[in-house]
């Protein structure tokens, strides 16, 4: 059995965004609130736009820490080597894709406020009670002493 490797490039791969090429998970819109005068086709489309943006941001930043890593390793470290560039670059976009997925960092729930302001409450108080975090907000430090 051989395997025809002539239609592989990683480039391509990597041009076009390994999230939504190699990832098998979809962007799950947000469910519409009762009365919600926004349209149903416009809320997923914003969505997986602040979800592959978060994925791109997450994906970028995680090249450049491995950019920074490799500039302060010693000559003869395994940090110094770009032997496997293409698929630590490939892994890095996938594991951002995966984060983005879960909306680990909430860039996309920051980018879906702005798009869809009528809901920032709804969104606010949603994420304060899975936070179980109280509407009132707490002192700071310098007030506490």
């Amino acid at each position: 059995m051989s395997y025809d490797n002539s239609q592989f490039s990683p480039a391509r791969l990597l041009a076009n965004g390994t999230a939504g090429q190699l990832s098998p998970n979809a962007v799950a819109a947000q469910p519409a609130q009762p009365g919600d005068p926004v349209d149903p086709a416009y809320r997923a489309k914003a969505t997986e736009a602040a979800v592959k943006f978060e994925s791109f941001f997450i994906g970028k930043m995680l090249h450049q820490m491995r950019e920074g890593t490799r500039a302060f390793a010693a000559d003869d470290s395994p940090s110094k080597s770009r032997i496997n560039d293409d698929m630590l670059d490939m892994a890095d976009n996938l594991v951002a894709d995966q984060l983005a997925n879960r909306r680990a960092f909430g860039v996309a729930d920051a980018i879906l406020r702005q798009l869809l302001p009528q809901q920032q409450a709804a969104a606010v108080n949603s994420v304060a009670g899975s936070q179980n975090l109280s509407a009132t907000p707490s002192k700071t430090l310098n007030q506490q002493q």
